[in-house]
């Protein structure tokens, strides 16, 4: 975890955040395209294409999962996020569209305590 810091910490705090907010919509934008890819593998059984199709979408979503968690790190520090809302931010990567909750629900400049 240190060196993720020590890697993030060249980068101003804006450009991080725009950076999650962007990762948290690709995210989610993903999930929709990975689960098209499974209708279309489902529906379509012979065909290369689809399997072709399942293969990109997928290492596509694997690495806007890898940002998401990476870059969740500093969003904790800068967010000023509590162990319940890391873990909950964390959590959200792993269900369908959840990403776009904690960009928009968690992922506030000014918190309201």
């Amino acid at each position: 975890m240190n060196i993720i810091e020590k890697y993030f910490s060249k980068y101003p705090e804006d450009k991080i955040t725009k950076w999650f907010k962007q990762i948290c919509l690709a995210e989610a934008i993903s999930w929709l395209l990975l689960f098209t890819a499974m209708y279309w593998i489902r529906e379509d059984k012979e065909s290369v294409l689809p399997t072709i199709y399942i293969i990109i979408i997928g290492n596509i979503h694997g690495l806007f999962f890898t940002l998401y968690l990476l870059l969740i790190l500093p969003a904790k520090k800068i967010y000023q996020w509590d162990d319940e809302e890391f873990i909950f931010a964390l959590m959200a990567a792993f269900f369908p569209f959840a990403t776009i909750w904690v960009d928009k629900k968690l992922a506030q400049k000014i918190r309201n305590n």
